[in-house]
């Protein structure tokens, strides 16, 4: 099947007529004679692996009984019991590329606070500028200069000329959500299934046989997500042009890569269509970068040439401080600004008395000068293909259906012989148990992995030693679970 892509007159953009496209297929080898897994012992070496894990941390055990008598689940925040053991480790400082526990543990932190330290904890200058502002005054509910600085730079790097700074990346959001509603009057939100763009109601859905619904765990949700939301599956340009015939859809919000259910690339030209499906539509397109800064410094965004006419990032940017901006393009913003400055504006649903606050523009600056820079990425990056390589090779010489994909800084591995190319066919791939044995085994030897998938991120601290530890690690748990290797010595990843 072909869709013409008006953007790039007669070009025509292929569409995969099954499941999985060239990007995914097994490169000459057939699954069939790859090993398979014994479940067996997969939950034996769980077990030993939770023993493990308990007598070393007999600290973080006491923290957690304690914590469940005031804290709901014995954690701040509920995602924090996520991690593989049968209670998380409680930290007691983090710094660059490590973390140390109460039990007296230091690991190689590949999870990096899921992206919100993505490079690296507590930078030395920002922490320097950071001392230095709490002196001064943290929140005044006023604008400093540091904020002109930083709309500057957000311009500079992501393009779109004017910019709001928010406390979160689910405050961004949902207040681009509430822009694009206002500046289209039209009621619906088209997100792709699997996506995750914070606590946004909108987005907490599923699409289950053609239909979008609440997703499971989703707590309370205030309506019908029918009535607000329309899902549909990444890298699926007929069901994009289907969502948006019927003219009532404000926004696509997505990221440019999906990143929720592991790292799901966009298919060759889907962007472009995207983008020329959109502007036909009269649809505005929202690009989350929260995730996927890791693709450089301007994210995937500037990486790719793309043109959202509002876009969104959180997490990193303040290296760790509650903060978040979301950018607007000249139309948007021309529609809007008299909403904006109008007496009401302080009870329009978009804002907060600490947003834009004296500290975390402070901190935005500082990060976004001596942090998240180019410089950065030319040692991440390399890092990151070195990591892959080393577990590419590894599953090569074991001869196992799993395979690695890279996003720039990040890398997963998945237990399936191809990636998949939407969030569909990304939950039917889970392996749970693989997942939480992966896990457990990797933080019983010091390195830590993203609880919720087989995610790392290589801060730029790091070194190529951090990286070949984990290959050495994931290695031997390869070993473990299927024995010697089929193909020859696979020393991944190692290199200069």
């Amino acid at each position: 099947m072909l869709i013409q892509c008006a953007l790039r007159p007669g070009v025509q953009i292929p569409l995969p007529a099954s499941g999985l496209g060239a990007r995914g297929r097994s490169k000459g080898r057939e699954t069939k004679t790859m090993r398979t897994v014994d479940r067996g012992r997969v939950t034996s070496l769980i077990a030993r692996e939770e023993k493990t894990f308990e007598e070393r941390h007999p600290r973080s055990r006491d923290l957690f009984e304690r914590g469940r008598k005031s804290l709901l689940a014995g954690v701040p925040m509920n995602w924090m019991v996520r991690w593989a053991g049968p209670y998380p480790i409680f930290v007691t400082e983090g710094r660059g590329a490590r973390v140390a526990c109460v039990d007296g543990h230091r690991y190689v932190d590949l999870c990096l606070g899921d992206t919100g330290s993505m490079f690296g904890h507590s930078p030395p200058a920002v922490a320097k500028v950071l001392a230095r502002q709490v002196r001064r005054g943290i929140t005044m509910m006023l604008p400093s200069e540091d904020s002109v600085w930083v709309g500057e730079e957000l311009a500079r790097r992501f393009g779109l000329p004017y910019w709001q700074i928010a406390m979160t990346a689910t405050d961004a959001n949902r207040f681009a959500v509430r822009l694009a509603r206002e500046v289209t009057g039209r009621p619906k939100i088209l997100v792709y299934n699997g996506c995750y763009h914070g606590t946004v109601d909108e987005t907490l859905v599923s699409l289950r046989d053609g239909q979008t619904t609440a997703r499971d765990g989703n707590i309370g949700p205030p309506v019908d997500p029918a009535l607000t939301t329309k899902a549909i599956e990444f890298n699926d340009l007929d069901a994009l042009a289907r969502a948006l015939q019927d003219q009532d859809v404000a926004a696509v919000l997505a990221e440019p890569a999906m990143t929720n259910r592991g790292i799901i690339l966009p298919e060759p030209g889907y962007h472009e269509a995207l983008r020329d499906l959109t502007r036909r539509a009269k649809t505005l397109l929202i690009l989350d970068e929260t995730h996927t800064i890791c693709a450089g410094p301007g994210g995937y965004t500037r990486a790719h040439g793309l043109a959202p006419d509002l876009l969104t990032i959180g997490k990193p940017i303040g290296s760790g401080v509650p903060c978040a901006a979301y950018g607007i393009s000249q139309d948007v913003a021309d529609r809007i600004l008299a909403k904006v400055k109008a007496d009401t504006t302080d009870e329009s649903g978009i804002g907060g008395t600490l947003s834009g606050n004296a500290l975390a523009v402070a901190a935005m600056r500082a990060t976004f000068e001596h942090v998240i820079t180019q410089a950065a990425f030319d040692r991440m990056i390399p890092l990151a293909e070195r990591f892959e390589r080393g577990v590419a090779e590894t599953i090569r010489a074991y001869d196992l259906p799993w395979h690695v994909v890279r996003l720039g800084t990040r890398v997963e591995y998945r237990f399936g012989p191809t990636p998949p190319r939407d969030g569909g066919q990304a939950e039917a791939a889970k392996d749970h148990d693989l997942d939480r044995l992966l896990h457990l085994y990797c933080l019983n030897r010091g390195i830590l992995l993203t609880p919720f998938h087989s995610m790392a991120l290589v801060a730029p601290s790091a070194t190529g030693r951090d990286v070949d530890r984990h290959t050495r690690v994931f290695r031997a748990c390869v070993r473990e679970l299927v024995g010697r290797r089929r193909r020859g010595p696979a020393e991944a990843g190692v290199g200069p």
